[in-house]
Parts: structure tokens; C-alpha cells; sequence
């Protein structure tokens, strides 16, 4: 993870672990705290923050 704007993280991936790595952040995002509703995860993917929107 290089930053963190507002509500989103922002990380630097190679292109060939990119699947793994979005796997993993979602899993650990979603099941990061034991709550009543669900936690919903967009991931982008660009060469930059802007293109990943």
C-alpha cells in the first residue's frame, strides 16, 4: 500500500501478481471486522489513480 485517499488504499501491484494481490486485499478487506452488514469492495486497476476510477 503506497497511500490512502479518504476511503480508498491505493497500492503499487506487478501486473503478474495483480489476480493474487486483488484477491487477497478484498478477502482481507470484507472480513476485516465481524459486523451485521455487508462490506462491499470495488477494486480499479490503472497506471495511475485516476485511470483506476
Amino acid at each position: 500500500m503506497i497511500m490512502q485517499v479518504h476511503d480508498e488504499l491505493v497500492f503499487e501491484v506487478h501486473k503478474s501478481e495483480l489476480d493474487k494481490v486483488k484477491k487477497f486485499i478484498e478477502t482481507k478487506m470484507v472480513n476485516a471486522l465481524p459486523l451485521k452488514v455487508p462490506v462491499k469492495v470495488d477494486i480499479g486497476v490503472g497506471d495511475n489513480w485516476l485511470d483506476a476510477h
